[in-house]
């Protein structure tokens, strides 16, 4: 649950669709830095982080206390134990070809669990599961920010295509890789 310098392009980009009083969705939240970071730097706005794990949500809790932030946190599969609409769905799932694991760097590999960075046979399986299910969550010209792998932003961008999003959008971290996908959920 070691927070990563590509994450801040997504926060960043998030920032710049934020407005006050908007309800904020954290899916895979781990140790809720990006739930964390949005809240810290809005007004009013509400968030929500969920993640399987019930030892990462205790870390989330722990951060949010910290940093004196109000914030929910629900132990859940993806959207299973999630109620009500979001102005906004921010994740950063696993999106690691499982045969890819073995081959990260040593500082990701054996300190991340496995579950945080297994992102089944393709690495887009969270991906479909977000992009499907987060229209049933998302309030009428939702936004959805996706992290991606550096070779996937083509792939999950025709992904929430699929889905209905539109107004979609690539966006690339400091190293000029894709990093984030944005989608608007017309409703």
């Amino acid at each position: 649950l070691i927070p990563r310098q590509d994450t801040e392009t997504l926060v960043e980009e998030v920032m710049r669709y934020l407005n006050d009083g908007m309800r904020i969705l954290d899916l895979c939240t781990g140790s809720g830095c990006i739930l964390l970071s949005l809240l810290r730097y809005s007004n009013s706005c509400q968030g929500l982080g969920s993640d399987l794990s019930a030892q990462a949500l205790e870390v989330a809790r722990e951060n949010a206390g910290n940093l004196s932030l109000n914030a929910e946190f629900v132990q859940s599969d993806l959207f299973e134990k999630i109620e009500g609409f979001f102005d906004l769905i921010v994740s950063n799932p696993p999106y690691i070809p499982r045969g890819e694991i073995a081959g990260l760097m040593e500082e990701v590999r054996d300190y991340e669990p496995v579950s945080a960075l297994d992102g089944h046979e393709d690495g887009l399986y969270f991906y479909r599961r977000i992009a499907e299910e987060s229209r049933s969550r998302l309030k009428a010209g939702g936004g959805l920010y996706l992290e991606i792998g550096y070779n996937q932003g083509m792939e999950v961008s025709q992904i929430l295509k699929e889905q209905g999003f539109v107004q979609l959008e690539v966006k690339k971290d400091l190293a000029g890789l894709d990093r984030v996908v944005k989608g608007i959920y017309p409703g």
